[in-house]
């Protein structure tokens, strides 16, 4: 991998020996973007924000000066992953605070929702989301993205220990709400 520079006038000037391109960074958002959206869904209820965390995460890997120093393509994902978790609990965070000092809207002041429709989820999303976020953290990161505990225990922040709890913990929940027995 290497990185043309330009001089002044937009010619050819100098290679950077190990840089990462934007081509990479390209490359990477072809391969990576459609899953890394499926693990924002997991985490988020609206596709428009699980597309925005993601594509905010690229956003953000392009405007770093990570994106140099990043050589391995696991790495890169790895860095977009812990991205993509970390916007998606901010955006949580922020609902919860709008929600919190939203004003309360009176019976006949709401607003008729005949012209939204309401997606149908399958039972696992619905399931998954009423986990608390620690647990659907881990059951994604372990179970969707197929990561080791050790993997998810970086991404998330955490030991190995609490991702194999919330793992467990998590599965336990799932298998109540949907009536699974092991």
């Amino acid at each position: 991998m290497s990185t043309q520079a330009l001089d002044l006038c937009g010619n050819d000037a100098v290679t950077v020996p190990g840089r990462r391109t934007s081509d990479d960074l390209a490359a990477l958002y072809l391969m990576h973007y459609k899953s890394l959206v499926r693990l924002a869904a997991l985490l988020l209820d609206e596709t428009a924000a699980c597309e925005d965390v993601v594509q905010e995460a690229y956003v953000r890997l392009a405007a770093s000066t990570k994106l140099a120093r990043l050589r391995d393509p696991d790495a890169s994902l790895a860095y977009l992953r812990s991205t993509v978790l970390n916007l998606a609990r901010s955006s949580l965070r922020r609902r919860l605070v709008a929600a919190r000092h939203a004003p309360i809207l009176h019976q006949r002041d709401r607003i008729d929702d005949s012209v939204v429709q309401i997606v149908d989820r399958t039972a696992i999303v619905r399931a998954m989301r009423t986990l608390p976020r620690r647990m659907r953290e881990a059951v994604a990161l372990r179970y969707y993205a197929d990561l080791t505990e050790a993997q998810a225990a970086e991404v998330m922040g955490v030991s190995v220990g609490a991702v194999k709890s919330a793992t467990s913990r998590g599965l336990q929940r799932l298998a109540e709400q949907l009536k699974v027995t092991p």
